[in-house]
């Protein structure tokens, strides 16, 4: 029988493959990373999939579980929240519910609102993603009891390797070796610091239940401890309601690295290699690669061995990822935690390997053993993930918030897998994470796995908000990253090289942008001509001609830099033009016989100006905006405002303002209070993250303009100084 089934699976893949080249269409991602196991099956009966999954998340993780359930013919029911009713997550699933108001505790967190719409749908399991209640026991045990499968691993594993500091007292027992540092439960203020002295300092501060950098401090001095840890705590219990930390020794040379376990319930365990997470801000992973770079063969066994006894520690069933400290100097690596979901690295894992791990995921939950064995798993190239989020790596990566206008992405292949939960003309809101994509690629090697990603990252654009796509770029190609010298301090240690100082566009970029504007408007009097009863009128064909003289129009934009730049255009009688740049008052650059045209369909300006040619796309948004996107990074001029909008009001001197949309989390100050420089005046939280807001120098408060629970929007004052008398 099991034979049989095999058989049929493999006729239907291989029609499903047919289809796809008989209408040339890209095969989705999943048909390339079939599993081709050798198996024998006729030990246990296989027991049949789940009819219906509901499953209990958002974003990119709930449209890729998804995915995987409509190819193997299981129906998906998704919930949402009223931030989410038109998010593509609802639109892809065959049922959706909404389950309460945008925040998540009233949403996604929400368990009982969650099981009934389960029952209600006749779902016969949940598949929970990562994040939000994916590693809550209670969840677990609340649909153990309503006899709905929870897709994970048994409620006891999740309770004792949801607390990092019980985690590690176990780790220890089964001689796994973890890091030094102090698990206990005594939380006394003066303890901890005391602790923290016998370890020595740079330590590290971590919610026990933490995860995805929440919670998480570095403490480089005993003057910062208690301040670090007031914050760890109270990020902790807002994400995950224990405010409980442990205390550990911060290795400032180490990398991250993760082994991707996987177990059944008739005895198998297996790990499917590591992965390197290194490339952090603000401990929350930007870039992650598989297999991790520079191991050898003996210490990629010991890594994964080490990570299946873990697993059975616990009496672990599921998907699981054991995550390691790697010290780079003495090559040796420590337990840091173990994380009972699928991680949201994981594709990079199933590039290698050829599989699916939420089809894994399925089959284990309904009982059946793992496709795969040890023996049979191996490693077939290089993968890379990175992350595009919604954020200002110039701000210090604070997230970003807004309308996503436009979106150009990469073709996708058998060597480009695009995760996304956002289309076009979707918003990115202040209540969730502010990643807006996964980029994956695969190559032959780490070389050429690398150089598919900078192309396909070249061929992402986003434009609306902020987000680390250019970081990216200048990230994937710096020489340090391409020689494998990673470690957890990559981005602060070359931040210069990945972040630079923003420079003057040149010339040539203002003559870009003129050029739009004066093009697009003669495209659109062409189009006004052609619906009139004279399309020959001059009225519309000698759109930039004036009686006895040649027209010279003139456009002024702002860079970066807050500089005023002007433009003249003259059209020239042989279709060309002659285009002057500068500043007022200043020395211009004059650009003689440009020729151009604007690709409409496109969004392109194809240009040749002087011995050079452009091809630029130009996104304007909001009617304040110019996108240029060009090969390695995106410009973006500002249009002047009209004298008659400016305000003084907007501005009050000497303040404080927001640097994201968020809300006050905690007013540190009071009006009148002397403050110094560095003197900490507010705390702000966004995408469930803590921001502190430091004085810019030293002063008196005068005015505090907002309250504790107000959301404020990007760029509002927040506190002004009163001017010394």
């Amino acid at each position: 029988m099991s034979s049989l089934l095999r058989r049929s699976s493999k006729n239907a893949h291989f029609g499903l493959h047919l289809y796809y080249l008989n209408h040339k269409i890209p095969s989705p991602f999943w048909l390339s990373l079939r599993q081709k196991s050798a198996r024998d099956f006729s030990k246990f009966e296989r027991k049949p999939l789940f009819d219906k999954i509901l499953i209990a998340n958002r974003g990119e993780i709930a449209c890729r579980v998804i995915r995987t359930a409509k190819s193997l013919g299981i129906k998906s029911v998704a919930v949402y929240s009223e931030a989410d009713k038109n998010a593509l997550h609802v639109k892809m699933a065959d049922e959706a519910f909404l389950i309460g108001p945008a925040p998540s505790a009233e949403s996604y967190l929400n368990i009982e609102k969650i099981i009934s719409v389960a029952k209600l749908s006749g779902s016969q399991a949940i598949h929970p993603g990562y994040g939000f209640l994916s590693e809550n026991s209670m969840f677990a045990q609340r649909l153990s009891e309503e006899n709905i499968t929870f897709i994970g691993p048994p409620t006891s594993a999740i309770i004792a390797m949801g607390s990092k500091s019980e985690s590690k007292e176990i780790m220890i027992d089964a001689q796994v070796p973890v890091i030094p540092g102090y698990h206990g439960k005594n939380q006394e203020i003066t303890f901890l610091k005391q602790k923290a002295l016998e370890i020595g300092y740079p330590v590290l501060i971590k919610a026990v239940r933490g995860g995805g950098g929440k919670g998480m401090r570095i403490v480089n001095e005993p003057s910062e401890f208690e301040f670090q840890l007031e914050s760890s705590k109270r990020e902790a219990i807002k994400s995950f309601g224990d405010d409980q930390v442990l205390i550990e020794k911060y290795l400032p040379t180490s990398r991250h690295i993760e082994v991707q376990i996987f177990t059944d319930t008739h005895g198998n365990a297996v790990y499917l290699f590591e992965r390197d997470c290194s490339i952090q801000r603000r401990h929350q992973k930007v870039l992650e690669e598989a297999p991790a770079p520079g191991l050898s063969e003996t210490l990629r066994s010991e890594l994964g061995e080490k990570a299946v006894a873990a697993a059975k520690a616990v009496n672990y069933i599921g998907a699981g990822t054991v995550e390691f400290i790697f010290d780079n100097q003495t090559q040796k690596f420590y337990f840091m935690e173990m994380n009972t979901r699928l991680q949201v690295e994981h594709p990079v894992t199933e590039m290698i390997t050829h599989t699916d791990l939420v089809h894994w995921q399925l089959e284990v939950a309904a009982g059946n053993e793992l496709p795969l064995s040890q023996e049979e798993l191996h490693i077939d190239g290089h993968s890379f993930e990175a992350r595009i989020y919604a954020e200002n790596p110039e701000n210090d990566f604070l997230p970003d918030t807004g309308l996503l206008y436009h979106i150009r992405t990469p073709p996708t292949s058998s060597n480009v897998r695009l995760e996304t939960g956002f289309e076009q003309g979707d918003q990115i809101s202040i209540y969730y994470d502010p990643m807006i994509s996964k980029l994956v690629v695969k190559g032959a090697n780490r070389h050429d796995a690398l150089r598919v990603l900078g192309r396909a990252l070249n061929e992402y654009e986003v434009v609306g908000l902020n987000t680390n796509i250019d970081f990216l770029k200048n990230l994937v190609s710096h020489r340090a990253l391409i020689d494998g010298k990673l470690e957890t301090g990559f981005i602060e240690k070359y931040k210069g090289d990945l972040i630079p100082s923003k420079t003057e566009p040149p010339a040539q970029v203002f003559v870009q942008a003129a050029l739009f504007f004066l093009l697009k408007e003669i495209k659109n009097e062409e189009s006004k001509a052609r619906s009139t009863l004279d399309p020959y009128s001059p009225w519309y064909t000698l759109t930039a001609t004036r009686l006895n003289t040649q027209d010279t129009r003139f456009i002024s934009f702002i860079d970066s830099g807050d500089n005023m730049v002007d433009v003249g255009i003259k059209y020239n009688k042989d279709g060309t033009f002659d285009i002057r740049v500068g500043k007022p008052g200043g020395n211009s650059n004059l650009f003689s016989s440009v020729n151009a045209e604007w690709d409409i369909m496109e969004k392109k300006i194809n240009a040749q100006i002087g011995d050079q040619s452009f091809s630029t796309r130009i996104i304007e948004y909001d009617n304040k905006r110019v996108f240029m996107i060009g090969q390695r990074d995106t410009t973006v001029l500002r249009i002047p405002d009209p004298v008659y909008l400016y305000t003084s009001a907007s501005e009050v001197a000497g303040s404080v303002k927001t640097p994201m949309p968020c809300k006050i989390s905690r007013i540190l100050v009071a009006p009148g209070q002397v403050v110094e420089k560095g003197t900490p005046l507010m705390v702000l939280e966004a995408m469930k993250m803590e921001h502190l807001v430091k004085s810019p120098f030293p002063g008196i408060i005068d005015k505090i303009y907002y309250k504790v629970g107000d959301l404020v929007k990007e760029q509002q004052n927040l506190v002004s100084f009163r001017e010394e008398p």
